[in-house]
């Protein structure tokens, strides 16, 4: 079997794919739940939903670096990755060991895309359809109930030194969107910008968004960041801001009680 993937590379795979080595955590959580964790052999330490994974499969690194070795010893048939997670050099080295399939996700229909995809992959399409026409329903239905009012403007911090905030073109910025917020962080500007917080208050946010990854902000950071903005700052759950696939769909309640929260500021 040929496949396209979301860099439009020819993927040449087998019939038979019994052994799989996935390098994205949100990746890892979909073939899960599309039951495939008997063959998932590899994964990375960030691969922590389900969390009893990582107990009973090989940990071969993190996103950026891994132990070709470990990986070379699975024989995996197929090994997942990520344009924006993994590294071009990494899918080169890889591609020695077995096919290599990279996702390429900004925008909510990549997301499905990647799902069905995986569908025609894994054999799994009864479940995938089901998995789409859910995500589907899901979003029209949260946004339906999303009240009309000015888009707020929000700065989504996702690093700390230095401090970065995610940019549009950006699976985050899609996210920011169904919520109705607009990015203070516009197109001429990188996908993840670095800033002095002295130059925030010149950004005009709303409201200030603090991820909870990739660096694990807290109340502290909260503090830090109000001695130059004086608006409001919250914390959120990054995994529902970033994270794809089937994690999309516990999403879209997450996103109504965050919703709640912001209501006063419309």
């Amino acid at each position: 079997m040929i496949i396209k993937d979301q860099l439009q590379r020819d993927v040449h795979l087998g019939d038979n794919l019994q052994r799989i080595v996935s390098l994205v955590p949100s990746q890892t959580e979909l073939l899960y739940d599309l039951g495939l964790e008997n063959e998932i052999g590899g994964i990375t330490k960030f691969c922590i939903h389900p969390n009893h994974l990582r107990k009973n499969t090989r940990i071969v690194g993190g996103t950026k670096q891994v132990h070709f070795d470990r990986i070379r010893d699975l024989k995996p048939d197929i090994i997942l990755c990520n344009k924006e997670e993994n590294t071009k050099e990494m899918v080169k080295e890889l591609e020695k060991i077995a096919p290599v399939h990279v996702s390429d996700i900004k925008t909510f229909e990549d997301s499905l895309e990647l799902i069905d995809q995986y569908g025609r992959i894994f054999n799994r399409e009864h479940l995938t359809f089901r998995f789409i026409e859910d995500l589907k329903s899901a979003k029209e239905n949260f946004q339906k109930t999303l009240k009309e009012g000015r888009n707020l403007k929000v700065a989504y911090f996702i690093w700390r030194d230095p401090w970065m905030l995610a940019g549009s073109g950006t699976f985050i910025d899609t996210l920011l969107k169904i919520n109705k917020l607009e990015n203070v962080i516009q197109a001429n500007r990188s996908r993840y910008p670095t800033i002095d917080l002295k130059d925030l208050e010149s950004l005009r946010p709303d409201v200030v968004l603090l991820s909870s990854e990739p660096f694990p902000f807290r109340e502290k950071h909260k503090k830090e960041i109000s001695k130059h903005f004086e608006g409001k700052i919250q914390l959120v759950d990054g995994e529902y801001f970033s994270w794809y696939g089937s994690r999309l769909l516990p999403a879209f309640d997450y996103f109504r009680k965050f919703q709640m929260k912001l209501s006063s500021l419309r």
